[in-house]
Formats: C-alpha cells, structure tokens, sequence
C-alpha cells in the first residue's frame, strides 16, 4: 500500500468516525430532553400526589363511587 492510499483510507475512516459522533451527539440531546420532559412530568405527578394527599388528610375529598361500579 503506497502512502497516499494510506492517506485516503485514513481520511474516509475519519469521515466515517465524524458522521458517527455527530449522530451520537443528536442521539445524546434527544435523550437529555426526553429525560428533562421526564423529570418534569415527575414533578407534577408529585406535587399533584402531595396535594391529594394534603386534601385526605384535612377531610376535603369527596365521596366518589370507585370506578369499578
């Protein structure tokens, strides 16, 4: 293999080796929103879970007839 073959395939794996960490780098920041969606959604349901609770226990929920019937 003479140098500038060396030299090309070099290049193309370079190529190839930046296409694949600018994917990563995509698949990296989908998954950091998704996780801040997440922890938001989390926090709502905690806070919405702690407020119920607040309301059970000062007497302030309603009577409801539980699904099932």
């Amino acid at each position: 293999m003479n140098p500038e073959d060396r030299i090309v395939d070099i290049e193309s794996k370079l190529a190839h080796q930046e296409d694949l960490l600018d994917e990563l780098n995509k698949l990296v920041y989908q998954q950091q929103q998704k996780i801040d969606q997440l922890e938001t959604l989390c926090a709502a349901l905690a806070r919405k879970i702690k407020d119920a609770s607040d309301k059970a226990n000062e007497g302030q929920v309603p009577h409801e007839r539980p699904p099932h019937y």
